[in-house]
């Protein structure tokens, strides 16, 4: 079941495979996952020594969480995988010229995953021809809803 989904990243970039990845949160930002203020359409993924990081996902802080808990809604968060996954793509990264994008944030058994995509940057003729695709596909689906 998809929480959140980052429709811009399909248009911006190939995506050539995708993984699902753990994340570390803290308790007021699964609570404001879970209500659907989170937003991953500016967030991208880094390499920091061994490890993954998100950043620029943005978790708006409910008004009835902790007053107690500094809520900082754009914290660098770090992303959960296995040794041999992150070691292929961190290779994949700096050798082959892709980048890292979060696609999804979704549950799994009640935990909250981040599905994050390796992927290649369009082009902008790239995004045109998609367009044109897109276009004729729901013209051609007018067409043949049309009685004769």
């Amino acid at each position: 079941m998809s929480i959140i989904e980052n429709r811009k990243a399909h248009h911006d970039f190939f995506i050539e495979e995708s993984y699902e990845a753990g994340l570390v949160l803290e308790g007021w930002e699964v609570k404001a996952i879970r209500a659907g203020r989170a937003n991953i359409k500016e967030a991208y993924v880094i390499v920091r020594g061994e490890a993954l990081f998100i950043l620029g996902m943005h978790i708006t802080p409910l008004a009835s969480a902790s007053t107690h808990v500094n809520a900082d809604p754009v914290r660098t968060r770090k992303l959960l995988l296995h040794g041999k996954e992150i070691a292929r793509l961190i290779g994949k990264v700096e050798r082959a010229g892709f980048t890292l994008v979060p696609l999804d944030l979704h549950f799994v058994n009640g935990r909250i995953k981040a599905a994050i995509g390796l992927a290649k940057g369009k082009k902008l003729y790239d995004k045109r021809e998609d367009e044109k695709k897109r276009d004729w596909e729901r013209e051609k689906a007018r067409l043949m809803r049309k009685p004769a």
